[in-house]
């Protein structure tokens, strides 16, 4: 059964790293590069930290949310076990981060969708260290 749960991990921290290079370069898709830099911009308004008086600049925003999903999904990927689960702990944020940004925004709840996918894998990947183990089998 570890398979499957590898494999989930190594994908999922593959997507954010890819993810995060999006954010953080052109040469992926410069499309993709400047809508991320237009939604920033929207995004920096709601950061949910702007009530206790930090308001960061959208393009600092956008850099620091690129590095750490890449940084992130690579320690997801291929880190030791202590930096997979404190990578998923931080992906997790994230995602929770990205799904309250787009409530405050009043997006249509498809827009949510990939990162509520996300959350809830990334979820998986914690629990199923707390499945029960398998039963000896006796012959």
């Amino acid at each position: 059964m570890a398979a499957p749960f590898t494999a989930l991990r190594v994908l999922l921290g593959l997507f954010f790293v890819l993810a995060g290079a999006g954010k953080l370069s052109e040469l992926l898709s410069a499309e993709l590069h400047r809508h991320m830099k237009s939604e920033f911009v929207r995004f920096a308004e709601v950061f949910p930290l702007k009530q206790f008086g930090f308001a960061p600049e959208p393009g600092r925003y956008l850099e620091v949310v690129g590095w750490v999903e890449a940084l992130a999904g690579l320690l997801l990927a291929f880190g030791p076990q202590l930096l997979q689960e404190i990578s998923n702990f931080i992906l997790s944020v994230i995602m929770i981060g990205a799904i309250y940004t787009l409530l405050v925004l009043q997006e249509p709840l498809a827009m949510c969708a990939p990162a509520t996918l996300c959350l809830g894998l990334l979820l998986l990947l914690n629990i199923r260290g707390y499945a029960a183990p398998d039963k000896p089998k006796f012959e």
